[in-house]
């Protein structure tokens, strides 16, 4: 069967934004913007989120490119079918492997083969836990195809045949991939060149040095009796900066054991 829907279900791959007509006409196609394409069965759940903000305007002044790829359009049959029951019986569906290999070919026809250049996800409860690290990666990439699960899962044969990567928002289930793809995606697209005006604010903040970050204030300088700690009005910015990362290991350390431990662990081969 050849990768293209029927012409009767118009465009495969379009450019999701929160003004799609209007946008679609006016945006720039600025050349290697990175690209984020989406498989799933429900392209209107895109840009969501990511069409406000400074990610939104990025997106509409054509810094980065959202497409989205519907897999209902590969499906068979009246009712353009993607899943089946589950080999050896059980509740729910699962979605074809056969069906998933269409939209699968049709989205990596023009990225590029190496993955460290393009990775190819598939968003599952059971994949690795997504972390800063996972968006630096992937803002550090050409673009990325995501595939957003549905039912029971995808057949474990072409996450096999394709050596898709597998990665999870957390250790909890939804209902389908769409909100995991637009999170991560947020996480990623703050990371790149000109999408956040001071990038400094993303050195600082949580988990960029495996600590969470420090408590923030601004004015006024007393608020319902509290005060800003005097340290931050000092104007000495050495004190200031010990404050901050003696906060920041503080929480970390009580909060997030996990992670204080991991930082423990660098702090030791450094």
């Amino acid at each position: 069967m050849s990768d293209k829907p029927s012409k009767s279900h118009g465009r495969l791959a379009i450019s999701a934004t929160a003004q799609p007509r209007d946008l679609m006409t006016d945006r720039p196609d600025l050349a290697g913007a990175w690209t984020a394409k989406i498989i799933t069965l429900f392209p209107e759940a895109f840009p969501g989120v990511l069409g406000a903000s400074l990610t939104g305007k990025a997106l509409q002044e054509g810094k980065w490119k959202l497409d989205t790829i519907d897999l209902r359009l590969f499906g068979e049959g009246k009712h353009r079918n993607v899943d089946d029951t589950p080999a050896g019986g059980g509740a729910g569906m699962v979605l074809r492997p056969d069906i998933m290999s269409r939209a699968i070919r049709f989205a990596q026809k023009n990225a590029p083969k190496d993955r460290a250049r393009w990775p190819l996800v598939y968003l599952s409860p059971r994949g690795k836990p997504f972390t800063q690290r996972t968006a630096e990666r992937f803002a550090a990439a050409e673009g990325l195809t995501m595939i957003c699960g549905r039912f029971e899962g995808l057949d474990q044969r072409v996450i096999d045949h394709y050596d898709i990567e597998e990665i999870s928002l957390g250790d909890f289930v939804m209902t389908g991939g769409e909100i995991a793809a637009q999170a991560m995606i947020d996480a990623t697209i703050r990371l790149r060149p000109g999408i956040i005006g001071n990038a400094a604010s993303t050195e600082e903040e949580s988990f960029s040095e495996g600590l969470l970050e420090h408590p923030q204030y601004t004015r006024p300088a007393t608020w319902e009796g509290r005060d800003i700690p005097e340290v931050l009005t000092s104007g000495d910015h050495g004190k200031v900066a010990k404050w901050r990362k003696d906060q920041a290991e503080k929480i970390t350390k009580s909060r997030r054991p996990d992670l204080w431990r991991a930082y423990q662990d660098e702090k030791d081969k450094t």
